[in-house]
């Protein structure tokens, strides 16, 4: 996968999904920070819930336990929205569209072993699995191919695609 340079990111709209491809989107892709996965629940309430991840390359994978609300939620209605976030002097944002697709299966979900092994590290995740690897575990894989995809740095790319003097103006009349 080749990294976009500055001026190519910039040049691509908010929605374009090679923006996956800019140095933010990896680092984000990569780093602990939680996923907060937006959806609407069975209720037809809104819903955020921050979750564990893990980047496939091309898809954002998810795990819950069996039989978790979100599950039927998510199948009802599977349009997500994702925002993997780092606050900082300079915050840096990924923001994710896509269809959630769901996937029961008897055991442990691969890529939930492999998100704890990145959030915690080898010798935690190991623990983790082996507390909740027990016969008759069922586990929901979600998986989200992202269709429309937002960077924001803060620096060349802002908020409602305003500009560096627009977004320092923000407020005024």
């Amino acid at each position: 996968m080749r990294t976009l340079t500055h001026e190519e990111l910039a040049a691509l709209p908010q929605g374009d999904v090679r923006l996956l491809d800019c140095d933010i989107a990896q680092n984000l892709l990569t780093s602990t920070e939680l996923a907060r996965v937006a959806y609407v629940a069975a209720d037809a309430t809104p819903r955020v819930f921050a979750m564990l991840f893990h980047w496939t390359g091309h898809e954002v994978v998810l795990s819950t336990f069996v039989p978790a609300g979100k599950i039927a939620a998510l199948r009802a209605r599977p349009e997500v929205a994702i925002t993997i976030d780092r606050a900082a002097a300079q915050p840096q944002a990924l923001l994710l569209r896509g269809r959630a697709q769901v996937t029961e299966m008897d055991g442990i979900v691969p890529e939930y072993a492999l998100a704890l092994h990145r959030y915690g590290g080898a010798e935690q995740a190991a623990v983790q699995v082996a507390a909740v690897d027990v016969p008759g575990v069922r586990m929901a894989r979600i998986v989200v191919r992202p269709s429309w995809v937002g960077v924001l740095d803060f620096q060349t790319r802002f908020p409602g695609g305003s500009t560096a003097a627009g977004f320092a103006r923000r407020g005024q009349a």
